[in-house]
């Protein structure tokens, strides 16, 4: 990806939930609600306090993250969809994308 976002700006690939739920049924895609998890492709060097020093981001690039459901703008680059959003969208690091991969 040749994108570096800015400031406390980061960016964030969907990560795609189960299809079906906990009781078995199968969920159509018409039905499905975006999700609201996902992995951190990149991050900008932070945001600046009143001194004018930057203050890095709490997050980094591969992290799992939860943010809102109308969270960040949704771009289209290199044919993936992504989302830009400043970290305070952020509500939380999950875990490691790369300690998830290996549980599934």
């Amino acid at each position: 990806m040749s994108f570096r976002p800015l400031h406390d700006r980061v960016v964030v690939r969907r990560v795609d939930e189960d299809t079906k739920t906990a009781g078995g049924i199968i969920i159509p895609d018409s039905a499905k609600e975006k999700p609201m998890q996902g992995e951190v492709l990149a991050v900008g060097p932070g945001a600046r306090n009143e001194k004018g020093e930057i203050v890095p981001l709490d997050v980094k690039a591969g992290d799992l993250v939860l943010f809102g459901k109308w969270s960040g703008t949704e771009v289209k680059l290199d044919g993936d969809e992504l989302l830009i959003m400043k970290e305070s969208d952020i509500m939380g690091v999950l875990k490691s994308a790369k300690s998830a991969r290996k549980a599934a």
